[in-house]
């Protein structure tokens, strides 16, 4: 297997959507997923507010890696790491490492203090993995979300 990591292009987030419903049914909500291709498109490069990595094989993306920046008061720019997925058969191969390790150094090239995500607390690999890697798991914070119906009031 050759795999080659790379900044994702306009015409990659038809594959890339395809990830994130995968992403979505590893995470047990298939049907939460809304963006559209369009959406991807015109938010990654029209509007660049986000940057995605992907992992080729052939000239099939199996994995992505998506970022975007985000402020923090205390450490000023930081990335934030939103999805990281592999293709399920492609998984345990090493690929997922390659692109956490591009996320690291894409933060690094930009110059932040510091690189985040969350991971869900069943996930018990990608925390094992983060964990090995350095990063801390903030137990004692919670992750808060308002949804559209409450942001319509």
């Amino acid at each position: 297997m050759d795999i080659n990591i790379r900044k994702a292009e306009r015409e990659d987030m038809p594959q890339v959507l395809e990830l994130i419903k995968e992403l979505a049914v590893f995470e047990k909500e298939p049907n939460a997923v809304e963006v559209t291709v369009a959406t991807l498109e015109a938010e990654g490069f029209d509007n660049k507010l986000f940057t995605c990595f992907v992992a080729e094989n052939e000239n099939e993306i199996i994995g992505m890696a998506l970022v975007y920046f985000r402020f923090s008061t205390w450490k000023g720019r930081t990335v934030h790491l939103e999805d990281l997925i592999v293709k399920q058969h492609y998984r345990s191969e090493g690929i997922g490492t390659l692109l956490y390790t591009t996320v690291v150094q894409y933060a690094k090239q930009q110059g932040v203090k510091r690189v985040e995500w969350v991971v869900l607390d069943w996930n018990q690999n990608a925390i094992d993995f983060y964990e090995k890697s350095g990063a801390t798991l903030l137990k004692d914070w919670y992750l808060v979300q308002l949804g559209e119906e409450h942001i319509k009031k």
